[in-house]
Order: C-alpha cells, then sequence, then structure tokens
C-alpha cells in the first residue's frame, strides 16, 4: 500500500514527539527548532517561586499554576505547530483546565505565562513571544535575568503583543485582570 511522502513539518514533528529526553531535560520545539534545556539553575527556580507565591496570594482571580504543561501553539510560516513549555502558566481555578488535560495541550483559558532566561535568553525575548502571542495568550511575563529587568507583554495580535511594558528589577510591575495586582520584583535583584 503506497503512502503519501511526509513533509518536512512532519518528520521533524514526528521526531520531536519521539524524543526521549535525559531525565530533568525539556525538550520544545520552537519555530521549526528543536530545543533542548538542562534542569535548571536555583535562581532561576527562585524566580519562579517569587512569582508563584505572589499570584497565589494576592491575585483578584483565584489561579492554578503548572510548572510543567506543554503547549501546543499555532506556527507561523512551513514549520510545525509549536510545542512550548513555559517556566510558568497561569489559568483561572474555575477552569481547572491542567485536570485531565493531554501533555501537550490547547493554550485556550491560559491567563499568563512566565518565562526566566537561562541559556538561550534570544529565543524567550523573540521566538517564545511569538509563539505565545500566536496561541492568543493574553499575557506573557518574562523575567530577564541578563538585562535585570521584567516585561509583561499584553494584547496579543497575530504574531506578537501589541503591549509590553518593560520595568528594572525593584520597581513594581502593574498585572491587569483577571490578577489586578502590583508584582514585587524587589526580590529578583
Amino acid at each position: 500500500m503506497a503512502h503519501e511522502p511526509l513533509t518536512q513539518a512532519e518528520v521533524l514533528l514526528e521526531g520531536f514527539l519521539a524524543l526521549d529526553t535525559p531525565e530533568g531535560f525539556r525538550a520544545e520545539l520552537i519555530e521549526g527548532e528543536i530545543v533542548v534545556a538542562p534542569p535548571p539553575d536555583g535562581d532561576h527556580e527562585d524566580y519562579i517561586n517569587v512569582v508563584l507565591k505572589q499570584v497565589l496570594r494576592k491575585s483578584r482571580t483565584d489561579m492554578d499554576y503548572s510548572g510543567n504543561k506543554g503547549l501546543k501553539l499555532r506556527s507561523g510560516g512551513a514549520c510545525p505547530k509549536n510545542h512550548a513549555i513555559p517556566d510558568g502558566t497561569f489559568a483561572p481555578a474555575g477552569l481547572r483546565l491542567f485536570r485531565g488535560a493531554e501533555s501537550w495541550m490547547a493554550p485556550e483559558g491560559i491567563a499568563l505565562v512566565v518565562e526566566v532566561t537561562s541559556t538561550k535568553p534570544q529565543a524567550d525575548r523573540e521566538a517564545k513571544r511569538r509563539c505565545y502571542a500566536r496561541g492568543g495568550i493574553p499575557l506573557y511575563l518574562l523575567v530577564d535575568r541578563d538585562e535585570s529587568s521584567v516585561t509583561l507583554f499584553s494584547e496579543p495580535e497575530n504574531d506578537d503583543y501589541r503591549q509590553l511594558l518593560t520595568i528594572p528589577y525593584g520597581k513594581p510591575l502593574p498585572l491587569p485582570e483577571p490578577f489586578a495586582f502590583d508584582l514585587e520584583t524587589g526580590d529578583f535583584g
């Protein structure tokens, strides 16, 4: 029986989904490139923890959190569907989005994704930003360790976010609804 030949994008996606990464490593497929990241360092995890504690304590809307949620996001151009794993993913608790979700889920209902820069900061600043915007994720929070700054991207449209607010460590960053509080960034410095 003859089979239709696979496209390059289909071969890449199949190869990505079949990867067996070493324990603790994360593999993502971002804009046609397979990216494998080592386990994060302690400072990286501390920054995530600073954000997590504030969201859980101060958010106007009760939030659920996942630190390893795989997201299937629309791609741009000829590359296959992007598969990203944000450092942190928040969704309104009432939606219970993570319950029963597949390893790779659609982004609908997610309120905020968080990335802390590490070994490939340009991917967090550019490629992942575009992926999250294409997925319609309303808010993307980037803690940029090299720049000592925090940026909130909002109003996704097509391949990017229309609004961004960057502040240096130590200044409060206002998070809009459904969070509706100022994120304190002094502990990042």
